[in-house]
């Protein structure tokens, strides 16, 4: 089911500092967007890398890792695996503008949010 890893959202304090930070480290900007009240995309060069995508702590959020995302062939599937399981789903699949693809959104056993999303991206902006 699950083909790579997708995205590893990290929540921080200062978005330029990591954004510098990042980018030092040799990581390339893929995209800016008004998703969470800005964020910024990073990729490592080199084909099939997962995507970090930053933004800054917002309302009940905490500082480090806020979800891993994992990329499959068909989301509607693994939708109605998670419920075939008795997997929690805490968000239906839904088309995202901010990603230009197909996602939901579970918890694992022990209550950490994981996002599903779909490999096609549509119109995504850099």
């Amino acid at each position: 089911m699950v083909t790579q890893i997708d995205h590893i959202e990290i929540i921080v304090n200062n978005l330029k500092a990591y954004e510098e930070y990042f980018t030092s480290l040799g990581f390339q900007v893929v995209k800016r967007d008004n998703h969470h009240k800005g964020s910024v995309e990073f990729q490592l060069p080199g084909p099939n890398q997962p995507i970090f995508e930053l933004h800054e702590v917002l309302l009940e959020e905490v500082l480090g890792i806020n979800h891993i995302a994992f990329r499959v062939d068909d989301v509607n599937a693994a939708y109605e695996l998670f419920k075939e399981k008795g997997y929690k789903v805490m968000m239906e699949p839904h088309f995202s503008p901010f990603t230009g693809r197909t996602n939901m959104d579970g918890r694992d056993p022990d209550g950490w949010r994981v996002q599903i999303c779909d490999k096609k991206r549509v119109n995504p902006t850099k």
